[in-house]
């Protein structure tokens, strides 16, 4: 086995990962582009402004990146409509009462 070469799955992570903070990117651009419940205003006013703007992007971005990856890794399954073998259904059953004897006693 190759050690240099990486596997498809590490590959696809790092895809992933890259797509959901370039999302982030975006988002919170547009949060700050918006002004989103005076976001703006508090970043650009405040001496430590730039900490939450980090911070909101990077968890943002690993948010983001999870569900991409999630998304990426679910639509590479099958498609399971052929099981039944062309649309024949099992027939279902309904039940049926039935009936049970119950004696009366009176309690004490």
């Amino acid at each position: 086995m190759d050690m240099n070469k990486t596997p498809d799955l590490i590959k696809l992570y790092i895809k992933s990962c890259a797509i959901g903070f370039a999302l982030s990117v975006v988002f919170v651009a547009l949060l700050i582009g918006f002004d989103v419940m005076g976001l703006r205003h508090l970043v650009l006013h405040s001496n430590m402004g730039i900490l939450p703007l980090v911070m909101i992007w990077f968890f943002n971005g690993i948010v983001f990146a999870g569900v991409q990856f999630a998304y990426a890794i679910m639509s590479m399954a099958d498609d399971d409509d052929d099981d039944f073998g062309g649309g024949h259904m099992a027939p279902v059953y309904l039940a049926e009462p039935v009936p049970v004897r119950v004696d009366r006693k009176p309690r004490r």
